[in-house]
């Protein structure tokens, strides 16, 4: 069953291509909840079959996950957090995700749309409150595309890794060997990465701060 679902997946991506991974990671950056996790690995297994460019396809999910994330913004922006309040739950925005999202901009400030990026349920909501805050385009297109470039090239990284291995492991180990690899980058990799990255934001902030009393 799992193997079935994974090949299906596989064949689906190969069958978009690049754009079909722009379009379904703008969707996972969006309201719509489609998971990023269905969608590149299976790019990633491609590309240790020499049927993608892992490059490409990370260029292309990372695209992707802009363009959602800029209409989350501009839907933020031009709606308001009162319309969102009131409404977000017809448009897949629940009061629990929101709070979320907010309190974790509030927290990071606006490098928190990049560390955002690498948390599930903030990652595709945390354009909601940079929009909000109308934080500057550049500054969040920039922080956004670091980001998602990260998590595209983690699971792109893990699919990899899977078509490398696909003779060793059996065809019908592979699903839950991506599972496990998942696990393993969530769990291990990513608090790491995530540790670093705040430690470069204390660094960055005190640097600033010194700066201007001198």
């Amino acid at each position: 069953m799992l193997h079935a679902i994974f090949q299906w997946l596989i064949n689906t991506i190969s069958a978009l291509g690049y754009s079909g991974l722009v379009v379904l990671m703008a969707i996972e950056s969006s309201l719509i909840p489609l998971p990023s996790e269905l969608v590149m690995p299976p790019a990633g297994y491609l590309a240790a079959k020499g049927q993608m460019d892992p490059v490409l396809a990370v260029v292309a999910g990372t695209a992707g996950s802009i363009l959602g994330a800029l209409l989350n913004y501009g839907l933020a922006t031009w709606l308001g957090e009162p319309f969102l309040r009131r409404f977000g739950r017809y448009l897949l925005i629940s009061g629990t995700a929101l709070d979320k999202s907010e309190h974790f901009f509030k927290r990071h400030g606006e490098i928190g749309t990049l560390l955002g990026r690498l948390v599930p349920v903030v990652r595709h909501l945390i354009s909601i409150p940079a929009g909000l805050a109308r934080m500057n385009l550049a500054r969040f297109a920039l922080f956004t595309g670091l980001g998602a470039g990260l998590w595209c090239g983690i699971l792109v990284y893990i699919g990899w890794l899977v078509g490398q291995n696909a003779d060793a492991i059996g065809s019908a180990a592979q699903a839950a060997y991506t599972a496990q690899a998942h696990h393993w980058v969530v769990y291990r990799i990513l608090p790491g990465v995530a540790v670093l990255l705040v430690c470069y934001v204390a660094w960055y902030r005190s640097r600033n701060r010194a700066g201007r009393m001198s």
